[in-house]
């Protein structure tokens, strides 16, 4: 049987030849819109591997309507907790003929928007929204041209599937495991000042401060910004302020990787002299300095999830809306019980 030259695309003619199959076996198994003879099925994967065969995307959606594509509109690229959740997006996708394709925000509701507007007129066949600004109603018009799934929402139609964790909950429970540990001067920074997750943390921080009896002090409370950066300045001022305290509950790991380092040019130590907890347990918080104590929240697999399920909306697929696990405290080194005369 005559192969096509090395620089030219193979065809589903081409596989059909080397096979010895109809084109139209081809087409059927490259589809899976009909069931083959197994002798068929296997002479054709021999030749597709044997011939290097790849689709032409263009005209598989001329033909379907369907690109293979998935729209992803993160935030920022370069964000541990953004990449984590890609990493589950990618390990879900794997063996599934589709790819992302993937736009950031900036956290700014209008380049959100501007974002989600481009994802569509590349023909993705749904979208993936980790996290952001997007309100409800703009949720529910871009779904009307693609299905969508996102996290930070509660809402779900038939086009549309919100995932998200309670995040007063994890201020809570963050905040109840220092005082735990005898705690009663406990500093909260904060995360974006607009963003929800940082909102709610904040609230099951002074719930769990009420709920024991300790009265709410806004002066233990900095604004932060999610990043590295913002726990630093942050922890410097809760330090230059004089308030005394000797635990700080962290919007996030990233805020704690920040603080960590802040209260050490400050001359403190953690955790001996000041306990810090996290949110999110990030793959680096393992190996942080000291490896640090937090509320994990299921990122990677949250992604995996919304692969699945989006997916499902897709395919027009039954489907068992997956649980996520739930929140939970892991205890590493930043935290120690707090000790009366160690000032």
């Amino acid at each position: 049987m005559s192969k096509p030259a090395q620089d030219k695309q193979a065809t589903v003619y081409d596989i059909a030849r080397v096979a010895g199959v109809s084109a139209s076996t081809v087409s059927r198994i490259l589809n899976g819109s009909a069931k083959v003879a197994e002798d068929k099925r296997l002479a054709v994967e021999d030749a597709i591997r044997e011939l290097n065969y790849r689709p032409n995307l263009m005209a598989l959606y001329l033909k379907t309507g369907q690109s293979m594509t998935l729209g992803v509109l993160t935030q920022y690229v370069d964000s541990p907790f953004s990449n984590e959740m890609l990493r589950g997006v990618e390990h879900a996708l794997q063996g599934s003929k589709y790819a992302p394709l993937i736009a950031s925000g900036h956290w700014n509701a209008e380049e959100e928007v501007e974002r989600l507007r481009l994802l569509i007129d590349r023909r993705v066949d749904g979208i993936i929204i980790l996290t952001g600004h997007v309100n409800q109603p703009a949720l529910l018009e871009f779904s009307q041209q693609v299905p969508i799934v996102a996290t930070g929402h509660n809402i779900n139609t038939e086009r549309v599937r919100t995932f998200s964790i309670n995040n007063r909950l994890g201020g809570y429970m963050a905040t109840r495991y220092l005082l735990d540990l005898g705690h009663r001067q406990i500093a909260h920074i904060v995360g974006l000042p607009d963003q929800n997750d940082a909102i709610e943390r904040q609230r099951g921080y002074r719930q769990a401060l009420v709920s024991s009896g300790i009265e709410y002090d806004p002066e233990l409370v900095v604004q932060g910004d999610f990043a590295e950066a913002g726990g630093f300045n942050a922890a410097k001022q809760l330090v230059a302020s004089g308030k005394k305290f000797s635990a700080i509950f962290c919007a996030n790991d990233q805020t704690c990787y920040g603080a960590i380092l802040g209260l050490k040019q400050c001359g403190l130590r953690v955790p001996e002299d000041v306990s810090l907890i996290g949110f999110d347990d990030l793959p680096f918080s393992t190996f942080s300095n000291p490896p640090l104590t937090t509320v994990r929240q299921p990122i990677y697999e949250t992604g995996i999830v919304m692969v699945n399920t989006l997916l499902g909306l897709i395919e027009n697929t039954e489907q068992t809306i997956d649980e996520l696990p739930e929140l939970s405290i892991v205890v590493r080194d930043t935290t120690m019980p707090y000790v009366c005369d160690k000032d």
